[in-house]
């Protein structure tokens, strides 16, 4: 007999990814287009690329406006948010260097006159704050520091918070940037099965990492 005590775990889909490196931008493993120059000149031709108005984009710091142009790409034509509602999506992402990056500009600020515009951003979760402002997402939240991507450790965060139904859907990966060494993958799982989605799983998310 099947004991009571068998947990049944819900399927789950990556149903999109999208990754920023090494001057490319690319969306379910194909180029969206590809940029020479800095991280500024990137981050500023991908925000541009999208053709969009939203202003704080400037103000960010960035790793918030890697984080945020990852999510952006991901879930344009991707994710339908009528189908969930603001307290069913989350984000859980991981990096490396935290906000180190703008730790050290900001230190070096200090040696004249402190800057407030860049402590603001001395906090690696500010990305998914940027992130969930911009999509109106309620749902749990959680950044990690771990010395490299670590698809296991994320893989047992979104299941448990999808097995719970805590959350329905949930955008989580990497996302590290240290002046000009940067590397976002972004993930977007839910429990529906697409036509292109893959099942959500160690293997695949660092098959997936690896190649972009």
């Amino acid at each position: 007999m099947r004991s009571n005590n068998i947990k049944l775990l819900t399927e789950k889909y990556i149903t999109g990814f999208c990754s920023i490196n090494n001057g490319i931008v690319a969306k379910n493993g194909d180029t969206i287009f590809d940029h020479e120059g800095d991280l500024s000149d990137l981050l500023l031709a991908a925000y541009q690329h999208l053709q969009l108005t939203y202003p704080k984009f400037y103000k960010m710091d960035n790793l918030s406006k890697l984080g945020w142009l990852a999510a952006e790409f991901l879930l344009k034509d991707t994710f339908n948010k009528d189908e969930y509602q603001p307290e069913d999506t989350g984000v859980i992402l991981t990096n490396a260097n935290s906000s180190l990056d703008d730790d050290v500009k900001y230190w070096d600020s200090i040696k004249d006159v402190a800057s407030p515009s860049l402590f603001v951003y001395t906090l690696p979760n500010i990305v998914i704050g940027e992130i969930c402002i911009r999509n109106h997402f309620k749902g749990e939240q959680a950044f990690y520091i771990q010395p490299e991507f670590d698809a296991r450790f994320i893989a047992q965060q979104v299941d448990y918070l999808l097995d719970k139904n805590i959350m329905q859907s949930c955008i989580c990966g990497w996302v590290d940037v240290f002046e000009q060494e940067y590397k976002a993958v972004l993930f977007l799982v839910e429990k529906k099965k697409t036509a292109t989605s893959v099942i959500f799983s160690t293997e695949k998310m660092n098959e997936i990492f690896n190649k972009n």
